[in-house]
């Protein structure tokens, strides 16, 4: 195993920006997809292109192919993109191979040189197994820290010493002010979904842990959307970054495809049972707005002899993360959940998502559908509305830039209102494709 660094070792220290000084990021423009058509062409080194291709993957995705050659020259990186286009290796595999190059000898005790803070505990989980993937043969040691579970075996984690922590911002104070944890020879601050940490009402830790971290630091920004509040995170955190941009910002998964159905409120549990029976329902992701809507679904499926299971916030972490487990290994076939899960959730296969309630957040609907058409796939994305949902509908259909096509299903919809519905007679599993079996 290789041997951490003393702390007398080198550090790449850019020019300290004036106080107050908030120079504009700049934007480059995306490089052609025939310009890096693999993975050796980004600098990666020989163990994280074997632990790639052991990974299944032949050629990165465009915001990987942009951010990968930034971030392992040290740059700090925006980078934005829809969700399930590669962000996470966007910024593992450049972390670990800059931790990889600066082990330069000397102590055998781990330090924390990296910091990634994210929204959500699934968010957690999902990046520290893309570290361990990728860096499985390097002898980093990485620690997930969200609440939800007992404080002790990651305190002893953290004292016994890491390389990297995967943190939720909650959580990651607890053990800052208890001193399990500090980062004085912290190298690299990544913040992901951004966007999502400041609507959770996270801004006020990210200034304290922030406030804790060397100013001498690359620090990377991914977000899936870059509202204002986000814009001024970055002017606020990073040294005069580089902006890198696959597709409009809000847009929608390119591999998925959109419907809405227009049904009374009191009837969307009825439809939902009807669209389970049709072939090609394989694996299904429901998003209700309430914590006790998705109980409630989850009992009226399981009435159906429907194999479903819940994932809210009133779920032990334990009981989120076997639910997760049991819906990626195929085991029950629908997961009935509040907005924790429309990002970080990352299980390939999912078939269709059905926004049972309408997002109050027109943006929120981008990540609810980004759980489908993952990677290149193809997916379906079906919402029901109820006619005091048309107006959020339209809001939708004005952040993604386009309209969303009505499947009016007889004896379901609410009939035409203010000619915003279309008629369709057939009520299609998929609008363009059906699938058969799981991907």
């Amino acid at each position: 195993m290789k041997k951490a660094p003393g702390r007398g070792a080198p550090r790449r220290k850019p020019a300290a920006p004036k106080e107050g000084e908030a120079s504009p990021p700049a934007i480059i423009a995306a490089i052609p997809d025939a310009a890096l058509p693999s993975f050796a062409d980004l600098g990666l080194i020989p163990a994280l292109l074997d632990a790639v291709r052991d990974a299944g993957y032949t050629s990165p995705t465009p915001i990987q192919r942009q951010a990968i050659p930034l971030a392992l020259n040290g740059r700090d990186l925006i980078g934005l993109a829809q969700t399930g286009t590669g962000k996470t290796a966007g910024f593992t595999l450049p972390i670990i191979q800059r931790l990889l190059e600066g082990n330069h000898g000397g102590s055998d005790s781990h330090r924390v040189r990296t910091l990634i803070l994210t929204p959500t505990r699934e968010l957690c989980v999902q990046v520290e197994e893309s570290f361990r993937k990728y860096g499985r043969h390097t002898g980093l040691r990485v620690t997930p820290i969200f609440g939800g579970v007992g404080v002790e075996p990651q305190t002893k984690l953290l004292r016994a010493g890491v390389d990297v922590v995967v943190a939720t911002p909650g959580r990651l104070l607890d053990h800052m002010e208890r001193q399990n944890v500090v980062f004085d020879d912290l190298e690299v601050l990544v913040l992901d979904e951004a966007d999502r940490m400041l609507d959770m009402g996270f801004a006020p830790q990210l200034n304290r842990i922030v406030s804790e971290v060397p100013r001498f630091r690359q620090t990377l920004l991914f977000s899936a959307t870059m509202p204002p509040e986000v814009e001024a995170l970055a002017r606020k955190y990073l040294r005069k970054p580089i902006v890198v941009q696959v597709g409009r910002r809000s847009s929608a998964a390119t591999g998925v495809t959109h419907a809405v159905y227009p049904v009374p409120r009191d009837r969307k549990t009825e439809l939902l049972a009807e669209l389970l029976k049709k072939d090609g329902m394989d694996s299904v992701l429901i998003f209700t707005r309430t914590k006790h809507g998705a109980d409630r679904v989850v009992r009226h499926l399981s009435g159906m002899g429907v194999t479903a299971t819940a994932m809210h916030a009133d779920k032990s972490q334990v009981e989120r993360m076997r639910a997760l487990e049991d819906f990626k290994l195929g085991k029950i076939r629908v997961l009935v959940a509040t907005d924790i899960a429309q990002r970080g959730l990352d299980v390939s296969g999912i078939s269709h998502v059905i926004n049972y309630d309408v997002p109050q957040q027109p943006e929120d609907y981008v990540h609810r559908i980004g759980r489908t058409g993952r990677a290149a796939a193809t997916g379906d994305a079906f919402t029901f509305m109820a006619p005091d949902e048309i107006a959020m509908v339209r809001s939708i259909e004005r952040i993604i830039g386009e309209p969303i096509p009505r499947i009016s299903v007889p004896g379901y919809d609410f009939g035409s209102v203010a000619g915003d519905l279309e008629e369709v007679r057939a009520a299609p599993v998929s609008v363009s494709r059906r699938r058969t079996g799981r991907r």
